[in-house]
């Protein structure tokens, strides 16, 4: 069994019930696996949120929440002295709330910033995927069904935006969810392997608007976008019914030719580069 969280950031909101469910369950309520968590200066769960587009034509904004990553080979498990960090069977990686007292190292071995120090404890503390509940045999009894123990911040998740489960049962629901969507390791863990694994992060996206002839003042719908990347990756897309086209999912710092066309019209190109999200073009068609 290897117990994991998939992060879908296609379905997070930023409501931050995640966030508000981890606290509720660890501040001021310590346990054999973790001391208590600070009221103020952690996130065990941290919706991070940024504005995405270079236009104010076209403006979004994403949310990734990320928490720690039990990966399967810990950089903080290393940095740790004396077994401060450890793996458990399941694959969730715990801090030993004694063993690891003093040890400032361990918060500075992660590579996502998903371990915070007490100052007051002098202690390294993190998401414990909530294995305390998950080992406590009263957690949930009074529903009849031990498949319904999850961490708080998945059960608090009013989007289905975190699922938990067996990531080594490919018919759990984690797996097939991990199966069918798009995998988008966090950059500062690429090529690692990880028991929480983050779904649909958004890389860049490249955006335009297409219109009738200037004088027509008319937007054109259904118009033909087609993008040809320098590594020679093509993406087809076609114009809404307000003229709009973009195409998410695109590779970072790349190339891109970008044809627009639309029968009985003049095709028009131009050149993006994916350093950023762009809202590339309006684009005027001709007879």
């Amino acid at each position: 069994m290897r117990l994991g969280i998939a992060v879908d950031s296609r379905m997070c909101m930023a409501c931050y019930c995640c966030f508000t469910a981890c606290k509720d369950e660890h501040c001021g309520f310590a346990s054999a696996l973790t001391a208590k968590q600070p009221m103020m200066g952690q996130k065990w769960v941290d919706v991070r949120e940024w504005e995405r587009g270079d236009n104010s034509r076209k403006i979004k904004t994403a949310s990734v929440p990320t928490m720690c990553a039990h990966c399967a080979d810990p950089a903080c498990a290393k940095a740790g002295k004396d077994g401060a960090v450890y793996k458990r069977d399941d694959g969730i990686v715990i801090i030993d709330p004694v063993k690891a007292k003093g040890q400032k190292e361990i918060v500075d071995a992660c590579p996502i910033d998903a371990i915070f120090w007490n100052e007051e404890l002098e202690l390294a503390q993190k998401c414990t995927m909530c294995a305390e509940l998950l080992d406590d045999p009263e957690y949930l009894a009074y529903l009849g069904d031990p498949k319904l123990k999850m961490p708080r911040c998945v059960e608090a998740c009013p989007n289905n935006a975190l699922i938990f489960g067996d990531l080594d049962d490919p018919n759990s629901e984690i797996s097939k969810l991990v199966a069918r969507e798009r995998n988008t390791q966090l950059e500062a863990l690429e090529g690692q392997e990880t028991n929480v694994k983050w779904l649909n992060v958004p890389t860049v996206f490249l955006a335009g608007t297409v219109y009738h002839p200037a004088e027509m003042e008319e937007v054109f719908i259904g118009a033909k976008v087609k993008l040809v990347c320098e590594t020679g990756e093509t993406f087809e897309t076609e114009t809404n019914y307000f003229g709009d086209w973009e195409v998410e999912f695109l590779p970072k710092n790349k190339k891109f030719d970008i044809t627009v066309n639309a029968e009985g019209y003049a095709p028009v190109s131009y050149t993006a580069v994916t350093d950023a999200d762009h809202y590339v073009a309006s684009t005027y068609l001709a007879k």
